[in-house]
């Protein structure tokens, strides 16, 4: 195939059959990473948990994923995506099942907070297809990528509520929960024995200096620090709204989660200066 044509269905070419299983990988992602939300009510019912406790679930499904998809490029720059994207399927599954078996809300809060981890998986397949796919073809493929992987919230609410009505009773909503987890888990294996990182031939880059950004000029460097700045505004907002409107968090807690996001970001400035300093 010539980098002119750009044939769906030809499952033979190597870079269309990654684009294919790498999209499905993303589908299935969003399905563990939304499982719950088609599910809340029959959640609610079982856990005996309040429509507060909801709201602050629906918080922390997305809070981790902020950072996450950061930690996450830089660990596929470094390892790749077939390793990255493999480990999240495998380790989204296993913690999707933990979710499944919670016994409190204590134990669904703190499980769903780190599936968030789940949603940086878009990060992980968009490096796959520009590492496959010629110049003018990956908008197209990443748009397929994008758009088909983006399905899975909406595979979660179609399929899920059906699901646990078929396994019925006070647990079918774990059932249903667990069986999306166990896909996760048989599909991270077969996707990390059916890609490769790049084509044959090629050789995939990985940057020698991890952890930050190299930029031209001073006034970059400034720009970009202050630039993540609303990363970690956004996640002290989440703690605010934890801890002073919905109560769920105490004023300790919340002072040492604050605490710990000024360290972070501290690390990640000196870090970024220390790359460039050369």
């Amino acid at each position: 195939m010539s980098d002119q044509q750009f044939n769906l269905f030809k499952f033979r070419d190597p870079k269309i059959k990654t684009l294919h299983l790498t999209w499905f990988a993303f589908f299935l992602s969003f399905m563990v990473w939304f499982s719950h939300a088609p599910l809340l009510a029959f959640i609610r019912e079982s856990m005996s948990i309040s429509d507060q406790e909801i709201k602050i679930l629906l918080i922390l499904n997305v809070a981790f994923t902020i950072p996450a998809r950061i930690i996450v490029g830089i660990l596929v720059d470094k390892y790749g995506p077939k390793q990255l994207f493999s480990s999240i399927l495998i380790l989204g599954g296993i913690v999707s099942i933990g979710f499944a078996c919670a016994q409190n809300y204590q134990q669904l809060a703190i499980i769903r907070f780190f599936l968030g981890f789940v949603g940086a998986g878009f990060v992980v397949g968009i490096r796959m297809i520009s590492e496959w796919f010629p110049a003018r073809q990956t908008g197209i493929a990443q748009g397929i990528y994008g758009g088909w992987g983006n399905f899975g919230s909406a595979g979660a609410a179609l399929m899920l509520p059906a699901l646990t009505l078929y396994f019925g009773g006070a647990d079918g909503w774990r059932y249903a929960i667990a069986t999306t987890g166990s896909l996760a888990i048989l599909y991270g294996i077969i996707y990390f024995f059916s890609v490769s990182n790049t084509p044959k031939g090629s050789t995939y880059f990985r940057p020698k200096k991890t952890g930050g950004m190299e930029v031209s000029s001073k006034k970059d460097l400034l720009l970009y620090i202050l630039m993540n700045l609303p990363l970690y505004l956004t996640l002290a907002a989440i703690i605010w709204k934890l801890a002073d409107q919905m109560h769920w968090l105490s004023p300790v807690t919340a002072y040492s989660a604050y605490g710990l996001l000024a360290l972070v970001y501290c690390y990640q400035t000196f870090k970024v200066i220390q790359i460039n300093k050369a």
